[in-house]
C-alpha cells in the first residue's frame, strides 16, 4: 500500500482515477473491537456518491464506501504470465474469434456484430473491440435493433483481468440494464510438451462427419452450426472409435491460426472414462498443429468447471483472462421473469470452446466445453 514518508497509509487515489488499475485497504467493521482490513486489487470502474466500484480479475464487482478507505495507490497494470506463451488480450481475441466465426455479421466501428441463427452465444454476440463510433448509447440501440431483427436475443461479449480488457464497458452495461449470463476464461499454454503425449486410436479428419456428431453434445445441429463448426483458418476434427454402431469414445475440435491452436468440443463417453482418453485427442491435435507452424494453445473453461480445469492445468494451461456475456433483457421481460428468447439452442451456451460449466452431459457424455 501507499506509504508516505512519515510511515503512515494515505489515499492517493481520486475520482480522476476510474478506468485505472488500484490497490486499496479499508477497514472492515464486523464488529469486532480489533480493528481488521482488507486489501483489493483491480479496476477502479466508478467512485460516485462516496462509493468505489472495483472490479478484480475474474469480473467481480466490489463496492466500497470511501469513507473505509486507509489506503489506495495506482498500481501497474497486470503482470505478465509467467509460463507459457504471452499474448496480448486483443490478440487472444481475435484468434479465439477467428476460429468460431459467425454465418453473419457487420461492423460498427470496431465492434463486430455476430450472429448464427442462435447457434452458441459467441456466434451471435457483439465483439467490442475498439470503439463503436457513436456514442454508447447509440450503439446500444443499434445492436439492440439488429439481433430484434433477426429473432435474437442481444449478447455483448467482454473481458476482464488483462491490460486491455474491458473492465469500464461492463460497469456502463449493468448501469445500462444488461446482465452478465455467463463468465468464462481463456487459458493459453504451450503446445509441444501436450503434442509429446500419447495419442492411441486417434483419427483426424478436415470435417465433423456423421460419426464425430454423434457424440457431439448438441443435438440435432443444422446447417448453421456447421458453417460454424467448420469455420477457421485451418480446423481439424479429432475421433476415437466407440464400439461397433456406437458413437465415437471421444472427440475434439482444433483450430491452426498462425502460431496458435485452439482447443474445443472435447467430449469423452463416460464408459471410457479414466483412461486419457481427452489428453489423447488434444496430443494428436496439438501434433497436427505443430507441423502447421504453431507453438502455443489457448481453450476456453467456465470458472466453475472442476474437471476441465483440473485436467487442462494438468497439461500445462492457465488463465489469461476472463470474459463474459452480458444480455439485454427487456423491462417487461425482466418484470416477468421470462428466459431468454430466439431459435432453440440460444440460451445454453455462449462460446462453444474446449470446457464449460460442470461438466454437462448428452447422452452420458462428458464434456469440457464452455459457454
Amino acid at each position: 500500500m501507499e506509504i508516505s514518508a512519515s510511515g503512515r497509509l494515505e489515499v492517493r487515489i481520486t475520482a480522476a482515477d476510474v478506468g485505472k488499475r488500484v490497490s486499496v485497504r479499508r477497514l472492515t467493521d464486523d464488529g469486532d473491537t480489533v480493528e481488521k482490513f482488507t486489501d483489493t486489487v483491480g479496476v477502479l470502474t466508478s467512485w460516485d456518491d462516496g462509493v468505489l466500484l472495483i472490479t478484480r480479475r475474474a469480473g467481480e464487482r466490489v463496492r466500497i464506501a470511501e469513507s473505509t478507505l486507509v489506503a489506495g495507490k495506482v498500481v501497474p497494470a497486470a503482470p505478465a504470465r509467467r509460463r507459457g506463451p504471452a499474448a496480448s488480450y486483443e490478440e487472444l481475441a481475435r484468434v479465439a474469434a477467428r476460429a468460431w466465426r459467425p454465418v453473419e455479421s457487420e461492423r460498427l466501428g470496431g465492434w463486430e456484430l455476430r450472429a448464427a441463427g442462435g447457434f452458441t452465444r459467441r456466434a451471435n454476440s457483439v465483439l467490442p473491440l475498439g470503439d463503436p463510433g457513436v456514442p454508447l448509447d447509440d450503439a446500444l440501440t443499434l445492436v439492440r435493433d439488429w439481433y430484434g431483427a433477426r429473432g435474437l436475443p442481444a449478447y455483448i461479449q467482454t473481458s476482464t483481468g488483462a491490460e486491455g480488457t474491458e473492465e469500464l464497458l461492463c460497469a456502463h452495461l449493468e448501469a445500462r440494464g444488461w446482465s452478465n449470463e455467463v463468465t468464462a476464461e481463456l487459458w493459453v499454454g504451450a503446445l509441444a510438451p501436450l503434442a509429446d503425449r500419447e495419442a492411441p486410436e486417434v483419427t483426424l479428419s478436415r470435417t465433423a462427419d456423421a460419426s464425430w456428431l454423434g457424440r457431439y453434445q448438441r443435438k440435432g445441429v443444422g446447417e448453421m452450426a456447421l458453417r460454424v463448426l467448420g469455420s477457421g483458418p485451418s480446423v481439424w476434427f479429432a475421433t476415437v472409435p466407440g464400439a461397433e454402431g456406437e458413437p465415437p469414445a471421444a472427440i475434439g475440435r482444433c483450430v491452426v491460426d498462425g502460431r496458435w491452436a485452439g482447443f474445443a468440443a472435447v467430449e469423452v463417453d463416460p464408459a471410457h472414462r479414466r483412461r486419457g482418453l481427452a489428453t489423447a485427442v488434444m496430443a494428436a491435435l496439438a501434433d497436427r498443429a505443430l507441423t502447421e507452424g504453431a507453438s502455443a494453445a489457448w481453450l476456453q473453461v467456465e470458472t466453475d468447471n472442476t474437471a476441465a480445469r483440473t485436467l487442462y492445468a494438468g497439461l500445462g494451461f492457465a488463465a489469461h483472462h476472463a470474459y463474459h456475456h452480458y444480455r439485454w433483457t427487456p423491462v417487461e421481460e425482466a418484470a416477468e421473469g421470462a428466459g431468454p428468447t430466439g431459435p432453440a439452442g440460444a440460451e445454453r451456451d455462449a462460446s462453444e470452446g474446449a470446457a464449460a460449466t460442470a461438466p454437462e452431459t448428452s447422452g452420458g457424455a462428458e464434456t469440457y466445453r464452455s459457454a
